[in-house]
């Protein structure tokens, strides 16, 4: 095996940068300079990433954010759902992914949180990228791509050790899910660039593309924002319910709002009549009677009013089947405990600190966010779980789709 070997000695209090370039072009004669290259990137972040003292309350650990979902995100736009691959969720369990790819749904919010923030960056990189897919894919849309927009490799297994408790694992099995609520973001995202006049005509025609594909394919089952087996779960009609409504409102006068308006009447009718609970909350599915995290959402995103009888009940029930000491799960697996079968999911613990904030629950709002907020590493990175137990993150880190809904809700708790 053929490599690169140099012995460094440093006394003590000494430093010394190493600045290593790899090309498969030809590098330049004058190598950089490491104290000039430090300078230059301090200097491109102080730049690149906005206050938010004015937009957000913690804006620190916002800026922390935003800074965050800027690094994950290339030049051409995709933003990958995490920076590591394998790292496990739940020791020997078989439960480690690879996240380097660009989940839609993932980059819709981190769009949708940098509209929210005042940071539109975040937006239009998000827009650029959702759109270039959507046009190329239209209803086909796949829920996640690399970076350069082409299929998620299969997964696989590396003969590489890994992990303590996980192994080395490359690929995603996405590439073979349909997943309707990505279209539902989708349309989130354009709304939001709309409000604050950033969808070009690419944009419209994304959009346009995304609402034929809700009218195509919102009656077949699929796989759900937590990519489980196929059926028609309530969120992701939800979602598009949503969707359809932010899009109608945001362009009133274009003729695709009366389509969005009436497509969205009939998706939540038909969702209303199979998918609330006796007690009144909305259900996983039809036939799954069972609470779920992500049924928090549709009614933050406006898919029916805060005071509407099934937001309530659904806040309720999530505080009641899902809540420990501050933080959510998603849902329950099974009769354990809910530590037991997974960590808590902080993406639901944030949804949940704004859904208190939108009921006017304004001491129960920041009590959910501070104690989410401090569910991170000393780096000030979160996974996409936190092991209440165990005090420990668990997964890959780090996870985009937390640090977009800790900006979102940093921002939705600042308005009055």
């Amino acid at each position: 095996m053929e490599g690169l070997t140099t012995d460094l000695v440093l006394e003590p209090g000494q430093s010394h940068d190493l600045v290593l370039e790899c090309s498969d072009a030809s590098l330049p004669h004058q190598p950089p300079r490491a104290e000039q290259a430090w300078a230059a990137t301090e200097q491109a972040w102080r730049r690149s990433v906005p206050s938010l003292e004015h937009h957000t309350i913690a804006p620190r650990d916002a800026r922390r954010a935003y800074a965050v979902l800027r690094g994950l995100t290339t030049s051409g736009g995709g933003m990958v759902a995490a920076a590591t691959t394998s790292l496990p969720e739940r020791a020997e369990a078989g439960r480690n992914y690879d996240y380097r790819y660009v989940w839609i749904r993932d980059q819709s919010y981190a769009g949708q949180a940098g509209a929210a923030a005042g940071a539109p960056e975040l937006l239009d990189a998000a827009v650029r990228f959702v759109s270039e897919r959507m046009l190329d894919d239209g209803p086909r849309l796949a829920p996640a791509y690399t970076v350069h927009g082409a299929p998620v490799p299969d997964q696989c297994e590396l003969d590489l050790p890994g992990y303590p408790g996980g192994f080395s694992r490359i690929g995603n099995h996405v590439e073979k899910q349909f997943q309707l609520d990505c279209f539902g973001e989708a349309l989130l995202l354009f709304a939001a660039a709309e409000r604050q006049h950033r969808l070009g005509m690419d944009g419209w025609r994304a959009a346009e593309t995304a609402v034929r594909a809700v009218t195509e394919r919102w009656r077949e089952p699929d796989a759900g924002i937590w990519e489980l087996d196929d059926h028609h779960w309530t969120h992701s009609r939800l979602t598009c319910v949503a969707g359809l409504r932010a899009l109608a409102d945001a362009a009133p006068s274009r003729p695709l709002a009366g389509t969005c308006a009436g497509l969205a009447d009939t998706l939540f009718e038909e969702t209303a009549r199979t998918s609330v609970h006796p007690d009144g909350y909305w259900q996983r599915t039809p036939r799954d009677s069972a609470i779920d995290a992500a049924l928090l959402l549709p009614a933050l995103r406006g898919a029916l009013p805060a005071d509407d009888p099934r937001t309530r009940a659904t806040l309720g029930a999530c505080r009641a089947h899902l809540a420990d000491d501050c933080f959510l799960y998603r849902f329950r697996h099974d009769d354990r405990p809910l530590h037991e079968a997974e960590g808590a999911f902080l993406l639901c613990g944030f949804l949940m600190a704004w859904a208190e904030h939108q009921q006017g629950n304004t001491v129960a709002a920041h009590r959910w966010f501070e104690r989410n907020r401090g569910a991170c590493g000393a780096s000030g990175l979160y996974a996409e779980e936190f092991d209440i137990a165990q005090r420990q993150l668990r997964g890959n880190l780090p996870q985009a789709f937390v640090h977009a809904l800790l900006l979102e809700t940093a921002a939705r708790l600042a308005e009055s």
